[in-house]
């Protein structure tokens, strides 16, 4: 079993130095991307948008359950279930609309960060001569 190292930032550099990869050319090494971030919020928003409507349809399938079980106990068990199960999709509701939030700040709070810290490299490699 081969040992895995700690990876620097500086390791991310190459043979021709910080920033221009494996083989120079300037290219841009530590990168992130938008796109899953995106793709996942989308994804949380449209389950936030599907389970909107089970609450209703959850009532509508039950409707004519209580005319055909007067006096059986299993519709006492049959009305604890279906609340809690109504308060399990809400909370799956809350939860996605509330994640597809947070999933998008992300991406806003990276590009920050990757301004920043391209900044950062810009002031130093003028100090240094972009050595």
């Amino acid at each position: 079993m081969a040992a895995v190292g700690r990876q620097r930032l500086s390791d991310l550099g190459g043979a021709g130095g910080a920033g221009d990869g494996a083989g120079g050319g300037g290219r841009d090494v530590l990168k992130h991307s938008d796109g899953p971030w995106l793709r996942a919020a989308g994804g949380a928003e449209s389950l936030h948008t599907l389970l909107g409507p089970v609450k209703t349809e959850l009532d509508r399938a039950h409707e004519g359950v209580v005319a055909g079980t007067v006096g059986l106990e299993a519709l006492a068990e049959l009305g604890s279930v279906r609340e809690s199960w109504q308060r399990r999709i809400e909370a799956a509701r809350g939860e996605c609309g509330s994640l597809a939030g947070k999933l998008r700040a992300v991406v806003r709070v990276q590009g920050v960060t990757d301004e920043t810290v391209k900044s950062s490299f810009a002031r130093a490699a003028s100090r240094t001569g972009g050595q």
